[in-house]
């Protein structure tokens, strides 16, 4: 489980980013201030912070510099300030996101998934009855054998197979995927998620099984991952 350190002076913002982080299965910690917030990670780890810009005694950007001085954590800005000097600083100070309130949901929880897969440890892999998805090299192998694979369809895999069982829909891809912003059609996500089942079956493993449709809602990926 995912540690996340959310940092905010506003309980009741505290309370409603838990609410949609903890179903997720990130295990949230909840701190209502910067200081505070430094002294846990002196004694205990976590996997990211979201940080809140305007607070008392010590704001979000003087956090930032001092969170990045000492610890290799990624850190998304989430703050009402969202002029662009703003997002520029927090980005330059060593953030690894931005995200303005009020927000959506669904963009904070694919921003979340998107930061962390771009810190994951080096050299990580993710294995799956046959199949490594190699983070280092961006290969999937399936009993050995390379499986070619788009960018896209690789941040698919990358995202599905961090996510077990979880059902995504196409904005979420799209968001995930694609990036926040950008303009595609949901039949653009049924189209590569057809292409990756069927390179996935020609090299013999059992896409239709695993990479499962769920009517009405998108896609996701059946089974447990791996340790």
């Amino acid at each position: 489980m995912k540690t996340i350190i959310l940092v905010d002076d506003e309980p009741l913002m505290l309370d409603l980013l838990s609410l949609y982080l903890s179903p997720a299965g990130y295990k949230c910690i909840k701190m209502t201030s910067a200081i505070e917030a430094i002294a846990y990670l002196e004694s205990r780890q976590a996997d990211l912070i979201l940080l809140d810009v305007m607070m008392p005694e010590m704001n979000g950007w003087e956090a930032c510099q001092e969170i990045s001085k000492h610890w290799d954590i990624p850190i998304i800005m989430l703050t009402a300030r969202a002029e662009k000097p703003d997002i520029v600083k927090g980005l330059k100070i060593g953030a690894d996101d931005y995200i303005s309130k009020p927000f959506d949901e669904e963009e904070l929880m694919a921003r979340i998934e998107a930061v962390l897969r771009r810190n994951k440890i080096e050299n990580a892999n993710i294995t799956f009855q046959g199949l490594i998805l190699d983070m280092n090299s961006f290969v999937l192998q399936f009993n050995k054998k390379d499986i070619p694979l788009t960018p896209k369809e690789f941040g698919m895999m990358d995202l599905f197979l961090n996510n077990m069982n979880k059902v995504f829909t196409r904005e979420h891809l799209i968001t995930s995927i694609w990036g926040y912003g950008v303009s595609t059609e949901d039949r653009t996500i049924d189209s590569h998620v057809r292409n990756l089942r069927e390179k996935l079956r020609k090299s013999g493993f059992p896409a239709d099984k695993h990479l499962v449709t769920v009517w009405g809602f998108g896609y996701k990926w059946a089974g447990k991952r791996e340790i």
